[in-house]
């Protein structure tokens, strides 16, 4: 057996129901309860009885939906979870592994300590129980983009369990109510990512690619506490900038840092859970939703037409906006899960179980880890609701939005306007000049001191607030908005300007 190495490199429960109504009923599905920790087979979600307190109202028959998630994050590291291989989006194919990766005879794995810390501390951000001892096991299954014919994971005893996810959803007509919820967190394992196989159907063949073989994840497993996409995508965005708070993962969903399992089942409220279809791969928060919310429809229409479900995985095809099947799981796989017998059981300490004369570089002490912990996301909104009398949609929107928290907090260190409306600004006028242009906040071409400058004209009344509207007009390119101020500069010039020399004057000063 492998001598436990350790290497550095840088960088109360709550239900809840969604009910549909619909007309006559025609069959309900079995409960569930099988479970397998691992991101292509079957789920590690275990589903149990629910809990209502709600009757159906009488002549109505309506359905309640029960969603759980399974969540891989890419560590952030240097180098992979058991090899010193570089981890590096979009590197040409193959120029990324190590005889490990590629699971050449003789290599033992090496385990990384970045990923070890990685997942204590994102453990301790979710309020979960580090386990002082855990243990690492094979997961036997076969792909061409699994060279070793099985994955390295954490399925008897993971490195965290019991923790929670607090999150917020929009509710009301207008959607300016903010409803607290809680989603219960089973368990965070680390494990191998595997390769990644590149489909060439024009040529009928498949190519393989181990760049990404072996890169450490966390597997983030979520109870089935959720009832519909919106709260599986906002509960799956608050992770995002928790991971993305601790620096543990970039949780990019584009570059496929952030992938997502949902596991889906509808039953009659009071009656045993249905049988659930798992929908793979999903890589953006939206495409999250749309997947839950049409797989949810498309089991209630398969039931009242006398169909059944299937245990089955399915995918969603974003172009066609619905999901569709992959392979069936009644015939459950046998992944013959052992104990990894290279490496030796995963010991970490607190303060008060540290050996005496213990190697810092050889131990991980999680109390030391907890010292560590930034500032959450959950208490930055709480401090901006505080310091600016925001309402919580209002902070919700800001730490939602990448990069515009600190677009905010620059325009308000240079302004003299009040913060209620440096905040109706940034999120109103702003941030829909963005959405209407399609911009991203890196991308606009206002700049925080642009904005500041505005508002502060604005405060001091040198300009009216439909002017200041209008310079933003002129940001977008609206021709109109700049031939009005044109025409308000001739105006105060009595007409000896000339209107080409205005134009040119008012481009260079927006383009600045």
């Amino acid at each position: 057996m492998a001598a436990p190495v350790l290497r550095r490199c840088c960088p109360g429960r709550r239900w809840v129901l969604a009910y549909v109504d619909r007309g006559s009923r025609h069959g309900t599905g079995a409960p569930t309860g099988s479970r397998s920790s691992g991101k292509r087979g079957q789920s590690s979600v275990v589903q149990q009885p629910l809990i209502t307190a709600e009757k159906p109202r009488k002549g109505e028959h309506k359905w309640a939906a029960v969603v759980g998630l399974e969540i891989h994050a890419q560590i952030s590291s240097n180098s992979k979870l058991f090899s010193g291989s570089q981890v590096h989006f979009a590197a040409p194919p193959n120029s990324l592994v190590s005889f490990f990766d590629a699971s050449l005879p003789g290599t033992l794995p090496v385990l990384n300590r970045r990923c070890v810390e990685a997942a204590v501390m994102t453990g301790l951000a979710l309020n979960c129980h580090i386990n002082k001892k855990s243990l690492f096991d094979r997961k036997h299954y076969f792909y061409a983009d699994l060279p070793a014919g099985y994955q390295i994971t954490q399925q008897r005893l993971p490195i965290a369990v019991n923790g929670s996810l607090a999150y917020s959803v929009y509710v009301g007509k207008k959607r300016s109510q903010v409803i607290n919820k809680t989603v219960r967190i089973k368990q965070i394992q680390l494990e191998q990512d595997s390769g990644k196989s590149l489909h060439d159907d024009r040529r009928s063949q498949t190519l393989i690619d181990l760049n990404r073989a072996g890169v450490g994840l966390l597997e983030v497993v979520l109870e089935p506490d959720m009832s519909c996409g919106e709260e599986a995508a906002t509960a799956v965005r608050e992770l995002q900038l928790i991971l993305q708070a601790l620096g543990t993962s970039q949780a990019n969903m584009a570059e496929g840092q952030l992938r997502v399992d949902a596991n889906v089942s509808v039953h009659h409220p009071g009656e045993p859970w249905g049988v659930r279809t798992e929908v793979k791969n999903l890589n953006s928060a939206r495409f999250l939703a749309k997947a839950i919310d049409y797989e949810i429809q498309r089991q209630i229409n398969e039931l009242e037409n006398g169909g059944e479900i299937l245990n089955e995985t399915r995918s969603f095809d974003y172009k066609l906006g619905c999901t569709v099947p992959m392979r069936d799981k009644e015939g459950k796989q046998d992944y013959r899960f052992i104990p990894e017998p290279n490496l030796p059981p995963l010991r970490l300490y607190d303060s008060a179980s540290l050996p005496a004369g213990a190697d810092p570089q050889q131990v991980i002490n999680i109390d030391q880890i907890r010292e560590w912990l930034p500032e959450l996301p959950s208490v930055t909104r709480e401090k901006l609701i505080q310091q600016y009398g925001m309402l919580p949609e209002h902070s919700l929107t800001l730490l939602n939005e990448v990069g515009l928290l600190e677009f905010f907090q620059n325009v308000i260190k240079e302004t003299r306007a009040e913060p209620k409306k440096v905040t109706s600004w940034v999120l109103n006028t702003f941030l829909g000049f963005l959405k209407q242009q399609n911009l991203a906040v890196s991308e606009s071409p206002v700049t925080p001191s642009a904005l500041a400058e505005l508002l502060t004209l604005l405060d001091r009344k040198t300009i009216s607030s439909a002017a200041a509207k209008q310079v933003m007009d002129m940001k977008k390119g609206n021709p109109r908005a700049i031939n009005k101020l044109i025409g308000l500069v001739r105006k105060a010039t009595g007409s000896r300007a000339d209107p080409t020399v205005i134009k040119e004057v008012l481009e260079e000063k927006l383009s600045s």
